[in-house]
C-alpha cells in the first residue's frame, strides 16, 4: 500500500558495501521500533511515515491482538490463569482482519515483523520452557490468523512461511528477561534480541550467535538528564505517566530535541547505530509520534544515513567487525 521509490532506493543503498574504504565512516544506522503493534490506525500512520522517508521499521507484535474470543479464553501464559493478558485482546474479528492485512503489507514493504510474545507478562522468573511456551503461542497465533477469523481463502501465498520463519527478533515486555530467555530464543531460531538498556548508543553484543541490542539512555530536557530512548519513558519523565494535553507541544519539542541531539552525536562521531522505541499508543496527545515523524523526516534523507529494521542492521553491523562478542 505504501511502497514507493524511496523504499526501492533504501533497498539499493543497503546492497552497497557498508564500508567502501578503510578511512571512510560507516553509514549512520537508525533503528525505529514499535512495541505491541495493535492499533490499526497507527499501523497506517507508521507505514505512511516510513514510506514518505524511505525508512524500514521493526514491529514487535503482541500475539493476543491476533486472537478471536475463543482463543482469548483459551490462551494461558506461563504462571498465569487462562484468559489473562496484561494488554487485552483484539476488539473483534474484523479488527484482526484489518491487523493481519497491515502486517502482511508491512512485511511486503520491507519492515521487520518481530515478537513481543503474547500477554505482556514480566518474564524475569521464567524458565527456558516458559519462554518457549510464549514463543510457540505467538508463532501459532500468527500462522493461523487468517483461518481463525474465517478468511483462510484470503490468506496470502507465503504467509505460513513468513509466520514460521521470518519472525527473527524479540523484545521482552518491560525489557524484563531471565537466564532462560536466550536458550529459548536460540531454539526458536531468533537472530536478535532487543531487550537490553545501554548507557548510551552501543553496538550489540553477540552471544551464542544472537545479536543483543539495547535501547540507549539519551540526554533529555533542560538539565540533559539521561532517559531510555522510548516514548513511554519520556511520558513518565514529562507528565508522570498521566495525560497532559495542555503541554503536549512542549513535550514534543523536548523529545524531538533529544532524538536529534542523540543522532547528531553519532552522525558527527563514531556512527554507532541509534535505536529509539515507541508504542502503538499516542501518549500526551501524540507528542512522541509527532516528534518521531519530525525526526525521521529530518534524518532519514541525510547523506550516509540508513533508517533500517533490525534484520537489515545485523549484516551492516557485522560488516563493521566491531560487535561485542559475549
Amino acid at each position: 500500500m505504501f511502497r514507493s521509490a524511496s523504499c526501492l532506493s533504501l533497498a539499493f543503498s543497503l546492497a552497497l558495501p557498508a564500508i567502501a574504504q578503510a578511512d571512510e565512516k560507516p553509514k549512520q544506522l537508525v533503528m525505529i521500533s514499535f512495541d505491541g503493534a495493535h492499533d490499526n490506525a497507527l499501523w497506517t500512520k507508521s507505514r505512511e511515515i516510513a514510506s514518505r522517508n524511505g525508512a524500514h521499521f521493526t514491529y514487535f507484535l503482541s500475539c493476543t491482538f491476533l486472537m478471536n474470543k475463543a482463543q482469548a479464553k483459551a490462551y494461558q501464559g506461563p504462571m498465569q490463569r487462562a484468559g489473562k493478558s496484561n494488554v487485552g485482546f483484539a476488539k473483534s474479528e474484523d479488527d484482526v482482519r484489518t491487523r493481519i492485512a497491515n502486517i502482511w503489507g508491512a512485511h511486503l514493504e520491507g519492515h521487520d515483523i518481530s515478537s513481543h510474545a503474547c500477554g505482556h507478562f514480566d518474564g524475569k522468573g521464567w524458565s527456558a520452557g516458559d519462554w518457549k511456551q510464549e514463543f510457540v503461542n505467538a508463532r501459532t497465533a500468527l500462522r493461523d490468523a487468517w483461518k481463525n477469523v474465517g478468511i483462510a481463502d484470503q490468506e496470502p501465498q507465503g504467509w505460513e512461511d513468513f509466520a514460521t520463519h521470518d519472525v527473527k527478533g524479540f523484545r521482552a515486555p518491560y525489557l524484563s528477561v531471565s537466564d532462560g530467555l536466550m536458550p529459548a530464543e536460540k531454539e526458536m531460531g531468533f537472530q536478535y534480541d532487543a531487550s537490553l538498556v545501554t548507557k548510551g548508543p552501543a553496538l550489540p553484543q553477540v552471544v551464542d550467535g544472537i545479536y543483543r541490542f539495547g535501547l540507549p539512555l539519551i540526554p533529555e530536557g533542560p538539565e540533559h538528564r539521561p532517559v531510555i530512548g522510548m516514548d513511554y519513558n519520556l511520558y513518565v519523565r514529562h507528565s508522570k505517566g498521566a495525560e497532559d494535553k495542555a503541554n503536549a507541544k512542549i513535550y514534543e519539542d523536548r523529545a524531538f530535541d533529544a532524538f536529534e541531539a542523540a543522532f547528531n552525536k553519532q552522525y558527527d562521531g563514531e556512527r554507532i547505530p541509534l535505536q529509539l522505541g515507541f508504542h502503538f499508543v499516542e501518549m500526551n496527545d501524540g507528542a512522541y509520534w509527532r516528534a518521531l515523524d519530525r525526526f525521521v523526516s529530518d534524518v532519514c534523507h541525510k547523506q550516509d544515513v540508513a533508517c533500517v529494521s533490525y534484520s537489515e542492521a545485523v549484516p551492516l553491523i557485522a560488516a563493521r567487525g566491531k560487535s561485542q562478542q559475549g
